[in-house]
């Protein structure tokens, strides 16, 4: 994974991390939803973003799990995200 996390990303670590299934074309259509409309809550988030530092080697800022939106997410990763060491 490059330092850019994709819808199509974002919508695996869902599953993966947090146990909901969401398409990723939906996911796209629908960036600025609430992920509690897809079923994400914050331990969800928490642990995508653990799933992202832990098993991909990248720091992510210490607010990324209060990030609301699918969009609000991206944008903060794929701005402040920092290769691990």
């Amino acid at each position: 994974m490059d330092n850019q996390l994709t819808v199509q990303e974002l919508a695996a670590l869902m599953k993966k991390a947090a146990g909901v299934t969401v398409d990723a074309s939906e996911l796209a259509d629908r960036l600025d939803s609430g992920f509690d409309e897809f079923g994400l809550d914050s331990l969800g988030l928490l642990g995508i973003v653990g799933e992202l530092e832990n098993n991909h080697g990248l720091i992510l800022p210490p607010d990324a799990e209060r990030c609301r939106t699918p969009r609000e997410f991206l944008d903060l990763v794929g701005s402040n995200v920092v290769a691990g060491a």
